[in-house]
């Protein structure tokens, strides 16, 4: 876990310990917990967006570009849109207030571990849908670099990126978009829920994405829903 505050670090370790989980390591700033994953290769980094030297959100686009398989956390004391739309840009896998209670915070943990992604369809449309449209603005004034726009935000930079995908995946794309669950998947397009998860992993294999965090960006990035938008375009 990287945090700036002892403190903080101190509380969340005895919480995550006495619910079985390893803590394998600390940082105290960004530069510290890039190298400290580098070395310790953790299933899980817990970070701090606000930290000295290095802030979280470009340590955690450093730590992904080493570590893809790692599964990044973003922990804050302030609940600040753009710093959620920014964290998943970057890569990570879920964002906690540091108010959060300790069951939260370890079940947090254990499901990002699992490759899941911790977006709660309200930080999904409360926040996604409101910094999209900014953000691919700012994408159009990068047009004569598209491969620097895509690196930064770590996925493809056009709609051609989905031409992998049948036209039920892109569907399920979309309301994956919208932060629906599987379940709430299954049930608006009539399907088993273990056949909503074979075209999760499909579309999560054919695009090269870590999790869901990384599908909703993508859907927004590439046109394929808008902010107010209810169905594909």
């Amino acid at each position: 876990m990287a945090d700036d505050e002892e403190l903080i670090r101190t509380g969340f370790r005895l919480i995550l310990t006495s619910r079985g989980i390893e803590v394998v390591g600390e940082a105290a700033d960004g530069v510290q917990a890039v190298a400290q994953a580098q070395r310790l290769r953790p299933d899980v980094l817990l970070m701090d967006i606000r930290m000295p030297h290095l802030d979280g959100l470009e340590a955690a686009k450093r730590v992904l570009r080493r570590l893809p398989h790692c599964r990044v956390l973003m922990l804050t004391t302030f609940d600040l849109d753009h710093y959620v739309y920014a964290a998943l840009a970057a890569g990570a896998s879920g964002f906690l207030l540091k108010d959060v209670t300790a069951a939260h915070l370890a079940a947090a943990v254990r499901l990002v571990n699992t490759g899941d992604a911790l977006l709660a369809p309200s930080i999904t449309r409360r926040l996604v849908e409101r910094y999209a449209t900014a953000h691919r603005a700012d994408r159009a004034d990068t047009v004569q670099r598209p491969a620097a726009a895509a690196a930064r935000a770590h996925i493809p930079a056009s709609r051609a990126a989905l031409a992998p995908l049948t036209p039920r995946e892109l569907e399920v794309l979309a309301l994956m978009g919208r932060g629906l669950s599987n379940t709430e998947l299954a049930a608006a397009l009539t399907l088993s829920e273990a056949t909503v998860k074979t075209h999760v992993a499909r579309i999560f294999a054919k695009l090269a994405l870590r999790d869901r965090a990384q599908a909703v960006v993508l859907a927004y990035e590439t046109g394929l829903i808008t902010p107010g938008d209810l169905t594909v375009d």
